[in-house]
């Protein structure tokens, strides 16, 4: 079987980075930007920030962490999902979300962070990524959409072109 074919990336317009110029080992920038996150459009926030990290890799959209300090009490409880490791970052913990309060049904796994990430990403240390398909996440207002498959967390805004690993065809890229 032949490697697949990188794609040709899509030119970036005004206002617009493209993830065929992230680097490879990935990037770990700072992000000024308005990031909420809830379970639900009119749920309570469970996260809000403006201080917020973004992982950029070749061929993926940003995966944002937002700081511990910045996510509300008691929305996070330990998964039992098996941990996994990232080449880059290292032993990945897994956190079932709820909302505040423990109402509703928490979403398994929905959430996941670096407890000793490597030295390279060790200021990403406790921070927490939400997966964009099992809750709904803004950047400055702009709802995020996720990266396609199940096995990445990237979040795509209108700001980001690819196009994006993750979908059928796209794991030799």
């Amino acid at each position: 079987m032949s490697p697949a074919r990188r794609p040709q990336p899509v030119a970036p317009g005004p206002g617009q980075e493209s993830v065929w110029d992230y680097p490879r080992p990935p990037a770990l920038v700072r992000s000024e930007r308005l990031v909420e996150v809830r379970l639900s459009d009119d749920g309570p926030l469970l996260a809000t920030t403006r201080r917020a990290w973004r992982v950029l890799e070749t061929s993926h959209p940003p995966t944002w962490y937002v700081p511990r300090e910045d996510v509300a009490d008691g929305v996070l409880a330990l998964s039992d999902a098996p941990a996994t490791t990232c080449e880059w970052k290292g032993r990945a913990t897994y956190w079932d979300v709820a909302e505040p309060g423990g109402r509703g049904e928490p979403r398994r796994a929905a959430a996941w962070s670096y407890e000793d990430p490597t030295s390279r990403f060790r200021e990403l240390a406790g921070a927490i990524a939400f997966t964009p398909s099992q809750v709904v996440a803004t950047v400055d207002g702009e709802r995020v959409r996720p990266q396609e498959g199940g096995f990445y967390g990237g979040w795509v805004t209108d700001d980001v072109v690819g196009p994006f690993k993750g979908g059928p065809g796209t794991w030799g890229w």
